[in-house]
């Protein structure tokens, strides 16, 4: 071989390669995480758990990202690491399948039917179709993921193609044939192929190359074999790279991959070389390998090893127990929710992000939670359950802080249309969260120093306030099962319940006033009402944001103040009346009519005031 068939080699693995990945990545984006969200759950049955391997493998065609998806499953805790063997050994199983595709560049024949499943005839056609999809995708973006998986995989074959053509020459040199030859001893075969496939951090690719070789005719069966049982212990060092400074189960789960390979490959070896040397040789052996009998081979030592290992899996995990064990002295830590955002997910946008919108809307629980917990302290104060909001509202902050890191490192990530408009609805919904916690702490405060200050509201206050309550973990109720449920029509909802907040707010400080100015009520305790009521309309505030960034993102980026002028506009009636109902739902205790003209002046201009801080707030 020349240095331009050298060249020419070198771009057909640089093409191989790329289109496997392309095809992978096209094939994980199409499946939407829906396949990582099966593999975590649908692993409690051992036999299931290999079926789901490699039926998820196949898919996907990597068994190493299954694998490495499998130690951050049990690095985050949503598997156990008994139910990670089978998952393993069935992943092992379905990464056999690129080989067969890989085989149909050894077909022979003649026939119109064989010339158009060989991958010169029909990978032409695939590519074509595929860039026709992708050129035309526009916003359509499953369809754009098709046109990538046509496209990778019309790639995938003409690099093999082409790396089977520049090789081909090899076949009559002397020096290549001598080197394959020593192949034929065990130990180097085997070491040949867990080099070739730690490198190039694939086993598909490593059997695909060796595949491309056997175009010369040069590569007996005799080498072949050890090569392909070093491939699959090569295929271990992504996953143990990727188990580094993991938990001390992902650790384990990755030791159970290696030791699954090297028992197999021990087992298989010991009893293939014996039964030869008592039967004096195998006539195939010295025979010219092909690409059908590669795919064979990888095949047969995958499944034969799963039917041998199957019942010992238990085994498989005290073994790998026994390689990693527990430290006596080490602390036990307290299983961390947000342990599931881990980053070796990333690999897998679809998913990945699945995991960020469970963890907002527990991080939106949370707020939740500490919001209700304030509400109740304004009317009987404990202190444990004062303190409880604060440590609520911590935990609220460790979401923002984690979560939001975990999104601006998947924003880098090849993301689908759908995906990336969810992550931006999360970016803008988390601080939302975190500032109702923080109104909840708040309201907490306000309910102590009333209750240090031996504070309490009059009989009237303390119905208004009610009603106030009432509204407000009303209009949360309704933002958070909006957002957890991604339910745009709930949260077209909650802009008139915040207009409702908003009049709600003025009526019960021009109350306030009146009162005072009657002798009826304190400074001291107006000033804590006029904290309270604040809190309760910015919790409003907030809701309204969380509602409204959501039906922009999904409609038209407007800003949040030109999407509600918008709003309003557009559906006047319907927010007219949704608003006059929920006015009298919500309506505070009667006043008299005295009083009640008294008020309408100063009620005008509050109402005013008001909308121009909004305004500004949102701005």
């Amino acid at each position: 071989m020349d240095i331009f068939g050298l060249l020419t080699m070198i771009g057909g693995l640089a093409l191989f390669l790329y289109g496997m990945d392309t095809m992978g990545a096209g094939l994980a984006k199409l499946s939407g995480g829906k396949l990582e969200q099966i593999l975590a759950r649908l692993t409690a049955n051992r036999f299931a758990a290999v079926l789901l391997g490699v039926f998820v493998t196949a898919v996907i065609q990597s068994s190493s990202a299954t694998t490495v998806m499998v130690v951050g499953f049990v690095n985050s805790g949503i598997m156990q690491l008994g139910q990670a063997v089978g998952i393993i050994m069935g992943a092992n199983v379905g990464t056999t399948l690129t080989a067969w595709l890989l085989s149909l560049t050894g077909m022979e024949g003649s026939g119109f039917l064989v010339k158009m499943f060989k991958p010169s005839s029909f990978s032409p056609i695939l590519a074509a179709i595929g860039i026709v999809m992708i050129m035309t995708a526009k916003d359509n973006n499953r369809k754009k993921d098709v046109g990538n998986i046509l496209v990778g995989f019309a790639i995938l074959m003409f690099g093999m193609q082409t790396m089977s053509g520049a090789v081909a020459p090899l076949a009559e040199n002397e020096q290549f044939t001598a080197l394959l030859t020593r192949f034929s001893n065990p130990v180097l075969g085997i070491i040949a192929g867990t080099v070739l496939t730690a490198v190039i951090q694939s086993s598909s690719a490593s059997v695909g190359i060796l595949q491309a070789l056997c175009a010369t005719g040069a590569v007996p069966y005799g080498a072949a074999i050890p090569i392909i049982m070093g491939q699959n212990i090569g295929t271990c060092a992504t996953t143990l790279l990727s188990s580094m400074g993991a938990s001390r189960n992902a650790r384990r789960a990755s030791m159970i991959h290696l030791y699954f390979n090297l028992i197999g490959t021990a087992v298989f070896i010991t009893a293939f070389y014996g039964i030869e040397y008592h039967l004096g040789g195998f006539v195939f052996t010295g025979q010219a390998a092909n690409a059908a009998g590669i795919a064979l081979i990888h095949s047969a030592f995958n499944v034969g090893a799963v039917v041998l290992l199957y019942p010992f899996a238990g085994l498989l995990v005290k073994l790998a127990e026994r390689t990693v064990p527990d430290k006596p002295d080490e602390e036990q830590k307290e299983p961390d929710e947000l342990a599931i955002l881990d980053e070796r997910f990333l690999e897998k946008p679809a998913f990945a992000m699945e995991l960020c919108r469970s963890a907002a809307v527990m991080m939106a629980e949370r707020a939740r939670e500490a919001l209700t917990a304030a509400l109740e302290t304004l009317w009987s104060y404990d202190k444990e359950k004062a303190d409880a909001v604060l440590r609520t509202e911590e935990q609220v902050d460790h979401y923002e802080d984690v979560l939001g890191t975990y999104l601006v490192k998947l924003n880098n990530c090849d993301l689908s249309g759908e995906d990336s408009r969810s992550l931006s609805v999360l970016l803008h919904c988390m601080s939302d969260f975190e500032r109702i916690s923080d109104h909840a702490v708040n309201i907490a405060e306000a309910a102590g120093r009333m209750d240090s200050r031996k504070l309490a509201f009059s009989k009237r206050a303390t119905e208004e306030v009610a009603v106030f309550t009432r509204a407000v973990q009303d209009i949360v109720d309704m933002t958070l099962g909006a957002f957890a449920n991604g339910d745009l029509e709930t949260a077209k909802h909650v802009e008139p319940l915040e207009e409702v907040i908003d009049e709600l707010k003025i009526e019960v400080r021009q109350r306030h006033i009146k009162r005072l100015r009657k002798g009826k009520c304190t400074i001291e305790l107006g000033l804590v009402l006029e904290d309270i009521i604040t809190d309760f309309e910015r919790v409003a505030d907030h809701c309204s944001n969380i509602a409204v960034c959501m039906l922009r993102v999904s409609e038209d980026d407007f800003e949040t103040h030109e999407y509600l002028d918008v709003l309003k506009a557009e559906q006047a009636e319907w927010f007219r009346s949704e608003f006059t109902a929920l006015a009298k739902q919500y309506a505070l205790p009667e006043k008299t009519e005295k009083s009640d003209k008294s008020d309408k002046s100063d009620k005008k201009q509050e109402k005013k005031a008001e909308k121009k801080r909004k305004e500004k707030q949102r701005e």
